[in-house]
């Protein structure tokens, strides 16, 4: 199926209530950072790109889904920081936001369908600006409620660094790793997953 009609789907049949929180990595790593300009890849429903605003960041959010981006805009204007986010459509296999940022996040930048994810990132990080975060989690584990296969061999941290084929020489390694947390899946369900995250600050 097509990328974007099949987000378009995902999100017209999903609520537009949100949980209200941020990603959990995302505001382990971020929260002591200096503030500046982030550009979210993949916003969804917008809670990790409201959470950036009311922490004083200047904000580019980005989604495929028309959808998404509707229930996001509404995310910000409840909270009251529409106007420190810029939500943006974007097929990411064909264009990225244009710019530099200080902070570049992808939070389970993951799809079932076609979509050149690590090529994508490794675009995206030429956007760094210098000293700037590039910040990227990936399932490390398969819920029970996931779409992805049983049996799915996931890759180590070290692999999923690698396949982003970076110049190691420009970046400072903040961590790889995998963090185990408990989650909640779209129908209340909860079970212990692992993350896969990749921290890295671009050289100054």
């Amino acid at each position: 199926m097509d990328p974007r009609t099949f987000w378009e789907e995902t999100y017209e049949k999903a609520s537009p209530v949100t949980s209200g929180k941020p990603s959990a990595v995302l505001e382990r790593f971020v929260k002591d950072r200096p503030v500046g300009r982030a550009l979210e890849l993949g916003c969804g429903k917008g809670d990790d790109a409201v959470w950036l605003a009311k922490n004083g960041w200047e904000v580019t959010a980005v989604d495929i889904s028309e959808t998404a981006l509707g229930y996001a805009r509404s995310n910000a204007s409840r909270n009251g920081v529409k106007d420190r986010i810029a939500f943006e459509a974007h097929d990411l296999n064909n264009s990225l936001p244009d710019g530099m940022f200080d902070l570049v996040t992808a939070q389970f930048l993951q799809s079932p369908v076609k979509f050149a994810r690590e090529k994508i990132l490794n675009r995206a990080s030429q956007q760094l600006s210098l000293g700037g975060l590039l910040l990227i989690t990936s399932h490390g584990s398969r819920p029970s409620w996931s779409w992805v296969a049983e049996g799915t061999v996931f890759p180590t941290p070290q692999q999923a660094l690698d396949a982003l084929l970076l110049d190691m020489r420009e970046w400072d390694l903040v961590t790889v790793d995998n963090f185990e947390r408990m989650a909640t899946g779209p129908k209340g369900e909860k079970g212990k997953v692992t993350d896969t995250v990749i921290a890295l600050e671009r050289r100054a």
